[in-house]
């Protein structure tokens, strides 16, 4: 049977085997946690708490900033010590609730929930948009606006992201073996939002048990199917992961409700679930540590606002001091100066290398070989769009479809010139967004 997939991607080496065994373990934070009120796309949230109040774990920290914006949730018990800049795992000093951890972990009473079965579409999307949910595979895009589009009987496809392309993430792959379940329920209770839209889980072949527990699980749900996708980078894409599945097509311009779709990653799903079903606010994830500059990867249920370097110490802690840090996969994910900042909702993992193979390599003239067009997932030349960008050519970037990219980084893989394609576009494509904005 033919396997689901696009045109273009690569196959890089995935190193998954070094955490892809390795169960989820809960680590406790110690000391401080630190919790940036920008941790998703849209308004900031802003601050509920004073200086010196003593909080609960599950409570409200931070009210939602807008109708783009989602709450802050308390991951421990403790005394706030201050609401000041801090830095993120970006690098950016972004405003932060700093909460002095008094390791009792008292927990608020969590309110009682109605049955899926006796609640309605709103009051569904309320408790979803309360709880903090964001997507926690990507931007962090809050996920009751994404539940929210303006013709919601248009959505044809609930789409669960379990491709998991990136090399070395291993964290959602434990949820789909560990958590089973309450992925299956996070997908029901989209559905019931949904009332003509098919939920589908895009797995990768390269994960056969996952979708063989898929499958059993969802053997009585007429509204679920197991969508087996073929290994390759980045399948979990958005854009690639909707056309393989359904083959549908969008653009930059375009969202995926435009096609019908709406998609989220497995750890979203987990915390819708968590949210609707359970009445609990989104205040932990899942986060690989891999690596091998790392002792003993594995994969880590993190509170958020836990610093990084404890999770590190939990990994135990590195083999030598890696020459490169990355947080989140290495194809997509950004180099990290410091693992002193803390977990966020988008921390998928914690990456440390003893050699940093992309600095050894000076870039050369491009020698015309097309295999960054081969590779392009977006039917793009990258080596052209960055000669545009280098040489500032906003206009004709524009005009070569140069917005159109995904910055997978594809392109800078494959060269032989060892040209830093996917920054030199990504840079440019910040420029052309800045200045649109500014239009």
């Amino acid at each position: 049977m033919a396997l689901f997939t696009f045109k273009g991607g690569i196959h890089p080496d995935d190193g998954k085997s070094l955490a892809k065994d390795k169960a989820i373990v809960e680590v406790k934070p110690k000391g401080q946690l630190v919790f940036p009120l920008s941790q998703h796309i849209g308004a900031p949230a802003i601050p509920a708490v004073e200086v010196g109040q003593r909080v609960l774990k599950g409570q409200k920290i931070a009210e939602a900033g807008g109708f783009v914006s989602a709450p802050i949730y308390a991951s421990v018990s403790g005394t706030v010590k201050g609401i000041e800049p801090r830095l993120n795992p970006t690098g950016a000093r972004v405003t932060s609730i700093v909460i002095e951890n008094d390791e009792e972990y008292e927990e608020v009473e969590y309110a009682s929930t109605k049955p899926l079965d006796e609640m309605t579409e709103a009051e569904i999307l309320e408790a979803i948009g309360e709880a903090g949910v964001v997507g926690m595979g990507g931007a962090g895009f809050p996920t009751k606006v994404k539940l929210s589009p303006k013709e919601p009987d248009k959505i044809d496809y609930i789409i669960a992201n379990c491709a998991e392309c990136e090399p070395y993430i291993t964290a959602d792959y434990r949820r789909m073996l560990e958590n089973t379940e309450e992925l299956v329920g996070g997908m029901r209770v989209v559905l019931k939002l949904f009332k003509n839209a098919k939920g589908l889980f895009g797995v990768e072949d390269n994960k056969p048990d996952c979708i063989e527990k898929l499958k059993e699980l969802t053997k009585d749900e007429p509204r679920m199917e197991v969508v087996t996708l073929k290994t390759k980078y980045p399948q979990g894409g958005e854009r690639q992961l909707i056309f393989a599945a359904t083959g549908r097509a969008i653009n930059s311009s375009m969202l995926p409700a435009d096609a019908g779709c709406v998609v989220d990653n497995v750890e979203t799903m987990i915390n819708i679930y968590q949210a609707v079903v359970n009445g609990r606010p989104s205040m932990e994830r899942v986060v690989t540590v891999s690596g091998d500059a790392v002792c003993e990867p594995g994969n880590f249920k993190a509170p958020f606002g836990m610093n990084q370097a404890e999770l590190v110490e939990a990994a135990g802690g590195w083999k030598e001091d890696p020459e490169k840090v990355i947080s989140g996969g290495p194809m997509m994910g950004f180099a990290m100066f410091s693992v002193d900042v803390p977990v966020t909702k988008t921390s998928s993992s914690i990456l440390g290398f003893t050699r940093d193979e992309v600095a050894k390599h000076a870039p050369s003239a491009c020698i015309n070989c097309g295999r960054c067009v081969e590779v392009c997932p977006s039917r793009l030349i990258p080596s052209r769009l960055a000669d545009y960008a280098e040489h500032h050519a906003e206009e004709t970037f524009t005009a070569q479809n140069g917005m159109e990219c995904m910055e997978c980084g594809s392109c800078s893989f494959v060269c032989p010139a060892k040209r830093p394609l996917k920054q030199a576009i990504g840079s440019m494509r910040k420029i052309a967004l800045a200045n649109r904005k500014k239009k």
